[in-house]
């Protein structure tokens, strides 16, 4: 699904976005940063747990999300700019990639907010939506994946519950990006054997 290339100029978006999310509601696609930005992002994920920045991740919205571990299991780090040179380049690519669905899609996005996730191994997240019931504001999920040699017996894939279609795999292998629509695709997070490591993200728009 050769249709956006980062780490350079953003690429015209083609059938594969518009198709994507307009038709199946997701889609994927492979080397979405470089190998290089691929592992400094992952360095930096597993050194906000090893220094104590990462939290256990809550579920519901609100300030106080609740802590679940029956439901979800990861530990999260709000990226925000000025945290990395590495963090800058992958908002800068976000606010590209922002920009190209607003203008082929006409989808209203007016910013982006996301996190490292580290899901130690047994660490899990069971069905959910990205979209709150009390808050519409998140359009469309994007997850990229940080995990260099990642193998079948790993486990940790995202799996994906298309409305009236079979559920779809997608192996959180480094370099790797899933995106869908917030508020329609039911996903979740399948128990990992090893650490597994991510950005988790949502273009937002008005409420």
């Amino acid at each position: 699904m050769p249709a956006i290339s980062f780490d350079g100029a953003l690429a015209a978006p083609g059938p594969s976005i518009v198709d994507g999310l307009c038709r199946a509601g997701w889609l994927m696609q492979e080397q979405f940063i470089s190998p290089e930005l691929s592992r400094q992002l992952a360095a930096e994920c597993v050194q906000s747990m090893l220094s104590g920045k990462m939290k256990g991740a809550g579920v519901g919205s609100g300030h106080a999300p609740l802590l679940q571990p029956a439901i979800r299991g990861d530990h999260i780090a709000w990226l925000e700019a000025g945290r990395s040179s590495a963090c800058d380049r992958y908002l800068k690519h976000m606010e590209a990639l922002r920009q190209t669905l607003n203008r082929e899609l006409f989808l209203g996005l007016e910013e982006y907010e996301s996190h490292f996730a580290l899901y130690a191994p047994g660490a899990f997240y069971r069905a959910h939506l990205d979209r709150f019931r009390d808050d519409d504001k998140r359009t469309v999920s994007v997850v990229l994946y940080l995990n260099d040699d990642w193998l079948p017996e790993h486990g940790g894939a995202l799996r994906l519950h298309p409305d009236g279609g079979p559920s779809v795999d997608i192996a959180p292998e480094a370099g790797r990006m899933a995106m869908f629509l917030s508020g329609e695709m039911l996903h979740e997070v399948l128990p990992t054997a090893r650490q597994r490591l991510s950005i988790a993200g949502w273009f937002r728009r008005r409420a």
